[in-house]
C-alpha cells in the first residue's frame, strides 16, 4: 500500500465483504414477508391514524425529539485495526486524509435512517401540524447538516478525550439537534441564529486539544472491535459465526420450568436438550425473538389474512431453526458415552421444540385478543409448527 487512500479502499471493500456475507443470512425469505407486512400494517394505521388526528397534537415536538436522539448518535465508522498503532505512525501527519474519507462514509451510512424517519414524519408534519413544504424540506436540509455536524463533533471528542464520558456529549449534541430542528419548524429565527453559534462554537471548543493530543489509537480500537461484535453477534441468531458462540446463562428466574421434563433415565435426552434450550442464549433467544415478532404483529395488525401469514412463517422459523440447533449440536456430552438409540436426541429435540412451538402459539392467542378470529392464529402456528416438524429432516 503506497497510500492512505489504498489502505481505506482494502479496508472499506474487506469490510463490505464480511457484512455482506452474514447479513445474507438475516435477511431470508421468511424475514422479508414479515416485514413486508409489519411495514405495511404500521403504514395504515398511521395513515388513518392522521385522518383523525388532532390539530393539538404535539407533532412538531415528537418529531424533532425523536431525530435528536437518532441525530445524537453518530459513532463514527474508522475501521482502525490494532497493528494500525506500529505501522500508521510513520503517516500519522496524514491522517486526516483517512479520516475525511472514514466520516464520509460515516455520513452516507448513518444518513439513510435520518432520512427516512424524516420522511415518515412528512405527513404528520403537513396534515397535523399544517406546515407548509417548503418549510418541513428546509428541516429536511438542516437535519442531513446537523447528521453531519454531530459525526464531526462526536469523533473530534472521542480523539480530544479517548471516549470518556462520551454519554455527556451526546446528550449535549441531541438537545442542541432537537432546538435547533424544533426552531426550524417553528420558524423562530432568533434562537435559530443563537443555536448556530452554539453548534459552530461546540466542536471548536477542543480543537486544540485534538491538535495536541496523539490520535488515540486504543479506543478507536476497541471501538471497532465492539462495533464488529454486535455484527457479528446479531448475524450469530440466524447463522453460525466463526468464533462467536452464544452465552451460557444459568437463568435461575426459569429453575422452575425444569420440572416440565421429570428427571429420570429414560428422560436423559429431552432433560438435557431442555436445559441447554433455557441456558443458551442462542437458541433461548431465537425463540423468544419470534416469539415476541408474532406477538406483537397478533396485536397491533389488525388484517387477518395479514397475522396469518406473519405467524406462519415465524411459527415455520421457530421449529426448523430450534430443530436443527438442537439436533446438530458438535459440543461433547457425557451421554455420548451410554448405549442410547442412535435416533433419541432426534426424537428427544423434536419433542422440546414441541414444546415451545405450544408456548408460542399460548401467546399468540393471548396477544390477539379482541381481533376477530384471534383463536386461529394459534391453531395456525400449532399446525404449521407441527407440520415443520414432522416434515422437515
Amino acid at each position: 500500500m503506497n497510500s492512505l487512500h489504498d489502505v481505506w479502499r482494502a479496508r472499506f471493500t474487506h469490510y463490505m465483504g464480511e457484512v455482506q456475507k452474514y447479513l445474507r443470512f438475516v435477511f431470508t425469505g421468511h424475514l422479508a414477508i414479515v416485514i413486508m407486512f409489519v411495514l405495511g400494517a404500521a403504514g395504515y394505521k398511521y395513515s388513518e391514524w392522521l385522518k383523525t388526528a388532532s390539530s393539538d397534537f404535539p407533532s412538531i415536538l415528537l418529531a424533532t425529539v425523536i431525530l435528536g436522539i437518532v441525530l445524537g448518535i453518530s459513532r463514527p465508522i474508522t475501521l482502525i485495526r490494532k497493528p494500525d498503532e506500529v505501522y500508521l505512525l510513520p503517516l500519522e501527519t496524514k491522517l486526516p486524509l483517512y479520516f475525511s474519507k472514514a466520516l464520509r462514509y460515516t455520513f452516507g451510512s448513518q444518513i439513510i435512517l435520518v432520512a427516512l424517519l424524516y420522511i415518515v414524519t412528512w405527513p404528520m408534519l403537513r396534515q397535523v401540524a399544517g406546515l407548509e413544504p417548503l418549510t418541513i424540506f428546509i428541516g429536511l436540509v438542516v437535519a442531513l447538516l446537523l447528521k453531519w455536524w454531530n459525526i464531526y463533533s462526536e469523533f473530534s471528542y472521542r480523539w480530544a478525550y479517548k471516549g470518556h464520558n462520551v454519554w455527556m456529549d451526546r446528550i449535549v449534541r441531541m438537545v442542541c439537534s432537537f432546538a435547533m430542528l424544533f426552531s426550524v419548524l417553528n420558524v423562530q429565527f432568533i434562537p435559530m441564529i443563537v443555536l448556530i453559534l452554539i453548534i459552530v462554537s461546540y466542536p471548536m471548543s477542543w480543537k486544540k486539544k485534538v491538535q495536541q493530543t496523539p490520535f488515540p489509537y486504543e479506543h478507536f480500537v476497541r471501538l471497532e472491535e465492539n462495533r464488529m461484535m454486535g455484527i457479528y453477534r446479531f448475524a450469530n441468531y440466524f447463522t453460525d459465526v466463526p468464533n462467536i458462540h452464544g452465552s451460557i446463562r444459568s437463568r435461575a428466574w426459569l429453575d422452575g420450568v425444569y420440572k416440565l421434563i421429570p428427571y429420570a433415565k429414560q428422560n436423559t435426552q429431552e432433560y438435557l436438550i431442555f436445559r441447554s434450550f433455557i441456558r443458551t442464549d442462542d437458541h433461548f433467544f431465537l425463540w423468544l425473538r419470534l416469539t415476541v415478532i408474532s406477538a406483537l404483529a397478533a396485536a397491533f395488525v389488525n388484517i387477518p389474512i395479514a397475522i396469518g401469514v406473519v405467524v406462519a412463517a415465524l411459527s415455520f422459523a421457530t421449529a426448523i431453526q430450534l430443530k436443527q440447533a438442537l439436533i446438530t449440536s458438535n459440543d461433547f456430552r457425557m451421554d455420548m458415552l451410554y448405549p442410547l438409540p442412535k435416533n433419541a436426541r432426534e426424537k428427544a429435540a423434536v419433542k422440546i421444540v414441541r414444546y415451545t412451538i405450544i408456548v408460542q402459539a399460548i401467546v399468540v392467542l393471548l396477544a390477539g385478543l379482541g381481533i376477530p378470529y384471534f383463536y386461529v392464529q394459534g391453531l395456525i402456528v400449532l399446525v404449521v409448527g407441527e407440520l415443520t416438524l414432522r416434515l422437515s429432516k
